[in-house]
């Protein structure tokens, strides 16, 4: 099949089109959108399926009706990808979702599903995945060598109005023991400067590096000894999961309901449940070199098996071929 995605971001354009490429499909992705690129590509391409995924500066409103007014022209069934689920529904996705128009959406939360059939779209849960052309284990770099790491954008904005959301949690369990004791975790992404309130502690600058490229990210994984995976939720999985365990990263993350389903603790990768917990795991294996390489290889192993966006790109075909979607 011919399939376009419309996006951009770097996050969205090497992992699930490389995934369907895989799988052996014809795959186009647009780059920045607009009405003459659009109709060019529809014209040029002819595309069996049109992929909008994620909350992008793609997603403008006017780029989202120029998206629904060519895709009714062309009558290409357009499959919508919300990851952004829940926490993002109510002050994006719905609207996307209203203003789009979507033939069909598939979301990263399983309880998502009936919310869109009840607004009359078909809708199938979807879980992110890993690229391993992107995430795999990188060459050793001393620039990203650390002995504890996180690749995360801190949010402290959305945490302040969003005081029950479960990365608050998880933020307490897997960096509050360490940062108040005063143990090096380096950092890269957004605003951990901002993070004095929910630490109660500053955080030193030359810990901090600021925003990686996502397809350098596979470098830090890689060259860092314990990597502190955040978990947005007890029963999803971020996307970072994957791709840690996909560039052969050693991780420490949540003991969450959706990690123990898909993944085996002490086996695949650690978990912890307390502040507590974390400190004592970052000890022992800090100094347990042998452990931790036996962790990463089989949390490798164990992603590869069901978890590329190969498999999540197959998947998707044949739940639009069982909803005769295609």
């Amino acid at each position: 099949m011919r399939i376009l995605f419309l996006e951009n971001h770097p996050m969205w354009i090497y992992g699930l089109p490389n995934g369907f490429i895989e799988a052996g499909h014809e795959v186009k992705v647009s780059g920045e959108l607009t009405e003459e690129k659009l109709k060019n590509l529809i014209s040029e391409f002819k595309p069996d399926l049109i992929f909008t995924l994620g909350w992008t500066d793609e997603h403008t409103y006017k780029k989202k009706t120029l998206i629904r007014y060519y895709v009714e022209k062309f009558k290409i069934p357009h499959i919508y990808w919300a990851t952004e689920d829940p926490t993002h529904f109510e002050s994006f996705t719905k609207r996307f979702v209203n203003d789009a128009c979507p033939n069909f959406v598939f979301t990263i939360c399983s309880s998502m599903v009936e919310t869109y059939k009840k607004m009359g779209i078909n809708s199938a849960y979807l879980d992110f995945g890993y690229e391993p052309s992107i995430h795999k284990k990188s060459k050793e770099d001393y620039k990203y060598k650390a002995s504890i790491g996180v690749v995360a954008n801190a949010y402290p904005r959305i945490l302040k109005k969003n005081p029950k959301h479960y990365r608050i949690q998880s933020l307490n369990t897997l960096l509050r023991s360490i940062i108040r004791n005063d143990i090096r975790i380096d950092f890269w992404g957004r605003d951990w400067d901002r993070m004095q309130t929910f630490f109660d502690y500053n955080i030193p600058n030359e810990w901090i590096h600021g925003y990686i490229d996502y397809i350098y990210a596979n470098k830090v994984y890689s060259n860092t000894d314990i990597v502190i995976g955040l978990q947005n939720s007890n029963t999803q999985l971020t996307q970072r999961t994957y791709e840690i365990l996909g560039s052969e990263g050693f991780l420490i993350t949540s003991d969450t309901m959706g990690i123990r389903k898909l993944f085996t603790p002490a086996k695949d990768l650690v978990v912890s449940s307390s502040p507590e917990e974390t400190l004592e795991l970052v000890e022992y294996y800090k100094n347990h070199e042998e452990e931790r390489e036996k962790i990463k290889r089989e949390g490798n192993l164990t992603v590869q098996k069901n978890h590329t966006y190969k498999h999540r790109a197959i998947y998707i075909i044949n739940v639009l071929k069982n909803e005769n979607i295609i």
